[in-house]
């Protein structure tokens, strides 16, 4: 799948005993890359995205979509520009698209050279326009796509239907945990195209692609995976709302001097399991009893988080204490059903507790009363035939036998039937042990088939709120978001920024977020930095190699970067104005893979930046 190939999933689909002739099988599901649903072969800190794109005459929709997490979104670009964007800004897996994206003058190839992800086009049945609203309205549930705040989204309609039907005839299954959409429009958030990232080094270094280094590597101190790809995804759309930005500032701000309540908040948040991707599973019906226990211990800790967010009177913080459900009734039911430490498999039984459900118990009393009438057995056989070692053994080839050593093979009496000959013992039946055996071994089926509709039944309960449980993990995972960003404040020294409007940038003693980690004990030394809209346009930097000119260019970057984040910045004091755009060009790179030289790959992004600026960008 990672070199890009689709994998079908062929299964048995009745009971060999049963099923007369050959067996029927069929594929169950196809995973490719933008599917994969597997923990093993995910990066749990980071969405693994399959985006749709549809060209129309003079507009692209594009939808992404995460199935491990649920997250479904949807918008529409105007230019090849806006659309290299939102693939850097997600990095999907998989690409989608319809046949006439050919003819959009937009090279597939040049997509899959340039991100190595899987791109291919559909037959033209998935972007039937009617056909994708009526899937959508039967997949939601609603009347008409306004519903959805769909109304203004024609092309976007389209890319999120054939993304939908994808998944439908892919993943065979109902898909109950893709509860919304959510159309989002690009203008929303500060735009950072690939040079940008690439050069400020947000989420990985440039040159070894880790994430030790980076801005994400300083601000990241999340307890749970939910809130680390929540983190990836605010610094990849940094806000351009100024309340919106003031709002995370109060909520990080109430933590930061609630110093005792955010380090137990971020205690309560350690054991919290990934609940987004849990969900996932357990639509698809392949969460196993230990992810139901994972689940269990998490919602255990709502109720103390809750309490914990009482304390706290700021908007953000107070609306996610609304948000979270403590899912009690839950937690109740997989603590009644489940044992404490249950096996992986669930076909193999030892799943359901005791007292959990009276066919189960009768089952289960049969099996373990079985052990006892073995012993009896073995006791009495021994005595009877004088032969001091002599055991019942079990094994799945033979079922239950009698195993004697061959220093007393001359002491097996008549009515032994030989089954098996080692090279130091034989095997024997009897017609007794023969009897046991089939009400044993019967009692041991029924009850692992039982157990395992048993667990499929609490599996379900807990996949039938979906809604609820996923609404509280947002909320977990944006004040894990908080909780990391106040850590990284406190312990790192930033200070709370003012926001304008007015186009000015003002930071006094600014530092470098990432290079003062790296020099450590207090080496960097802060600069200052004022820029505005009239005079102070324009600033030139002169020095000699070495002597810091792109680390301040950057640090200064970073700063309106941290701010829109809604994040303290690391300087004395700090007035920033919302930009809607930072672009740069730092450093010399070629790309000569593609043909381009150093000074071609300058003049191409100067010519982009040219293209694009506009009076409140930062460059």
């Amino acid at each position: 799948v990672q070199k890009g190939y689709k994998v079908a999933i062929a299964e048995q689909m009745e009971d060999p005993k049963q099923a007369k002739g050959l067996v029927k099988r069929e594929v169950i599901r196809v995973v490719t890359p933008g599917t994969i649903t597997s923990s093993q072969a995910l990066d749990e800190t980071r969405n693994n995205y399959l985006m749709g794109i549809v060209y129309l005459a003079d507009k692209m929709g594009l939808s992404v979509a995460d199935i491990t997490t649920g997250d479904f979104l949807v918008t529409e670009v105007d230019s090849e520009r806006s659309l290299f964007d939102e693939i850097n800004k997600f990095s999907p897996s998989e690409i989608v698209c319809n046949d006439a994206f050919s003819m959009s003058g937009i090279s597939l190839d040049e997509i899959k050279n340039r991100y190595h992800f899987t791109v291919s086009s559909l037959d033209s049945h998935f972007f039937q326009e009617e056909s994708c609203r009526k899937l959508l309205r039967e997949h939601f549930k609603v009347s008409s796509l306004e519903g959805l705040g769909l109304a203004d989204y024609d092309s976007g309609v389209i890319a999120a239907g054939a993304v939908l039907r994808y998944l439908y005839e892919t993943q065979k299954t109902s898909l109950d945990h893709m509860t919304a959409i959510l159309p989002y429009s690009t203008g929303n958030y500060m735009v950072l195209d690939s040079f940008t990232r690439r050069n400020l080094e947000l989420l990985e270094t440039m040159r070894e692609k880790q994430k030790r280094g980076s801005l994400l590597w300083v601000l990241d101190k999340t307890r749970t995976a939910m809130g680390a790809r929540l983190l990836r995804s605010w610094m990849e759309q940094p806000l351009i709302d100024r309340d919106a930005i003031l709002g995370r500032q109060q909520a990080i701000e109430e933590l930061n001097l609630n110093y005792i309540g955010r380090e137990e908040l971020g205690e309560y948040l350690n054991p919290v399991y990934d609940l987004e991707r849990l969900m996932g599973r357990i639509s698809y019906k392949t969460a196993n009893p230990r992810d139901l226990l994972a689940f269990c211990n998490s919602i255990a800790m709502i109720p103390h988080i809750k309490n914990l967010l009482g304390e706290f009177t700021g908007e953000n913080l107070k609306l996610l204490r609304e948000q979270l459900d403590p899912l009690e009734e839950l937690c109740e039911l997989v603590r009644s059903a489940i044992v404490e430490e249950p096996p992986v498999s669930i076909r193999e039984g030892g799943i359901i507790r005791d007292g959990y459900d009276q066919d189960a118990d009768k089952l289960r009393h049969a099996k373990t009363e079985g052990k006892t009438w073995l012993a009896q057995l073995e006791a009495r056989e021994r005595d009877k035939t004088g032969i001091k070692n002599l055991k019942i053994k079990f094994n799945k080839v033979f079922g239950y036998y009698f195993e004697v050593t061959n220093s007393f093979k001359d002491l097996v009496p008549e009515y032994f039937i030989r089954k098996q000959t080692l090279t130091n013992a034989e095997r024997y039946m009897t017609d007794e042990l023969k009897n046991l055996e089939d009400m044993i071994l019967g009692a041991e089926d029924k009850l692992f088939s039982l157990e395992y509709d048993l667990f499929c039944q609490v599996r379900d309960k807990i996949g039938a709120e979906v809604v609820r449980i996923q609404r509280t993990a947002r909320a977990l995972a944006a004040l894990d978001v908080y909780v990391s960003l106040s850590t990284a404040a406190t312990r790192n020294n930033y200070t709370k920024p003012a926001i304008n409007e007015k186009g000015i940038i003002q930071i006094k003693g600014g530092r470098h977020p990432v290079v003062e980690k790296m020099m450590g004990n207090d080496l960097f030394v802060a600069n200052d930095t004022y820029l505005d809209n009239g005079k102070n346009r324009i600033s030139i930097i002169t020095g000699p190699n070495m002597a810091g000119k792109s680390t301040y260019m950057r640090q200064t970057a970073l700063i309106v970067l941290m701010a829109q984040l809604g994040s303290f910045v690391p300087a004395e004091s700090a007035n920033i104005g919302i930009c809607d755009r930072i672009f740069t060009r730092v450093g010399a790179s070629d790309d000569l893979a593609s043909g381009q030289s150093t000074f071609m790959v300058e003049m191409t992004e100067v010519a982009n930046i040219l293209r694009n600026a506009t009076r409140s960008s930062l460059l």
